[in-house]
């Protein structure tokens, strides 16, 4: 396996500032990628100072908030101005808000499940395309999850099934155009306290025990019977966003230790 699969890529990695796309960023810029970081939180800035830290070049921050069609757009235009193309785009973005039974979700939580989980990689891959197809050249991968099977998560399900559609969809239109599009669906993922919560609200013994039943079945449905680590995630991302994966299109490829989704 080549250390430098990305050297003078450019690379975008949305959702930077923590948990699996921060570890993604590591990772690419040990691989000689040269980084876009995409996020809402300011976060992100010590991501690009820990990478510049390392000894690598200082990645382009683009702070936006990716549920918004024209944020999107700002963000791949930035990435384009600064570097003259893109050559891979990571669409991060997304996460459980709320864990409940379907019955017990509220009409706009469920809109605010799909805006947060769907809407961020529906936009970035529109917005991306022109830069792509100018250079009939690109890679996209999109971070969908296992939880498209899965309980208490019923519209973060339906938003990462919207994913898989996508990805699927994309690669049809796009593999004769040299643009390659597929998806990883991580498993559960062990990526510590995160700093920026999902929910701010602090969750009710109710909550608690709806939460408590989605890591009870994640743990089971694996055949390895555990959380698996950002780094195992990360390397399932980059091999789709390598050369070495350069005749895998329109694929996802479930990362739960054996759970399928």
């Amino acid at each position: 396996m080549s250390k430098q699969r990305f050297d003078d890529k450019v690379t975008i990695v949305t959702g930077a500032a923590q948990g699996i796309g921060r570890a993604v960023a590591l990772r690419l810029a040990d691989e000689g990628a040269r980084l876009v970081l995409v996020d809402l939180s300011p976060l992100v800035e010590e991501v690009a100072a820990e990478i510049e830290a390392g000894g690598h070049e200082k990645p382009l921050v683009v702070l936006a908030n990716l549920e918004q069609y024209a944020d999107a757009c700002r963000a791949m235009d930035s990435a384009a101005t600064r570097f003259g193309r893109i050559d891979v785009l990571i669409n991060n973005v997304g996460g459980t808000i709320w864990a409940k039974p379907f019955e017990h979700y509220e009409e706009e939580q469920i809109e605010a499940e799909v805006r947060r989980s769907l809407f961020p990689t529906l936009w970035c891959c529109h917005a991306v395309l022109p830069h792509m197809l100018e250079r009939q050249a690109g890679v996209i991968v999109n971070v969908s999850s296992i939880a498209t099977r899965s309980l208490n998560r019923v519209p973060y399900g339906a938003a990462k099934g919207g994913v898989n559609a996508l990805t699927a969809c994309l690669a049809w239109e796009n593999g004769e155009r040299g643009i390659r599009v597929n998806a990883v669906a991580p498993g559960g993922t062990d990526v510590g306290e995160r700093r920026i919560p999902r929910n701010s609200k602090p969750m009710s013994e109710q909550e608690k025990g709806w939460y408590r039943q989605i890591v009870d079945q994640t743990i089971d449905s694996s055949l390895m019977k555990r959380y698996c680590s950002p780094d195992e995630q990360v390397g399932a991302i980059l091999f789709l966003a390598s050369d070495e994966a350069s005749y895998i299109t329109g694929t996802t490829l479930p990362v739960g230790g054996g759970d399928q989704g």
